[in-house]
């Protein structure tokens, strides 16, 4: 059994029964994408949940012409369409990998056979969505509240290793703003 998936068990869905452990982590299988590749394509059915175990995918949409990012997936989190992966309907977003990934993966068959092997599974998962919610909230409140140069601020904060690691214009999308905004608030802090 590999200690990250386990730590990532307990850490996301607050496992402590070896057992029960033991049993999910039995469920997931290492996945390798390549950069570019895709974990995803908008307008299909996501039937997998994966955690990252190592690279960078980008979860984004098609808006008027244009890419809009939602997220940027990074090693120790997981990354899904989970309204496509949880009620089996077409997601809405693109999922690609940013630099070659390794997953730990368990498709959609699986997880309902894990509900049916691991009693509490029921529980721990109403504790993962209401924790995914609690983000998302969070996320939203920052988006409505916040200025773009505080937004900039609290994300650099948190992912300062990304600026590195991605194009800026990525990033910039993900704080709801134009590449140019971005660049100005980047060139103001680095002085």
């Amino acid at each position: 059994m590999n200690n990250e998936l386990v730590q990532y068990i307990k850490t996301y869905f607050g496992v402590s029964n070896s057992e029960d452990q033991t049993k999910i982590a039995s469920f997931f299988k290492l996945e390798k994408l390549n950069r570019g590749d895709y974990f995803l394509k908008g307008g299909h059915v996501c039937h997998k949940f994966s955690f990252i175990r190592e690279g960078i995918l980008r979860v984004f949409a098609y808006h008027n012409g244009k890419e809009v990012t939602q997220w940027i997936a990074t090693p120790g989190y997981f990354v899904t369409d989970l309204g496509s992966f949880i009620f089996n309907k077409e997601g809405s977003w693109v999922i690609q990998t940013s630099t070659d990934v390794e997953l730990f993966t368990i498709d959609r068959s699986d997880y309902v056979k894990l509900i049916a092997q691991v009693p509490a599974w029921n529980s721990l998962e109403k504790l993962f969505l209401v924790s995914c919610f609690g983000a998302m909230e969070q996320r939203i409140f920052q988006h409505l509240s916040l200025t773009a140069e505080e937004r900039y601020q609290v994300f650099f904060e948190a992912n300062s290793e990304l600026f590195n690691e991605v194009p800026l214009h990525y990033i910039a999308s993900m704080l709801g703003m134009t590449p140019e905004t971005f660049s100005r608030i980047r060139k103001k802090r680095i002085k």
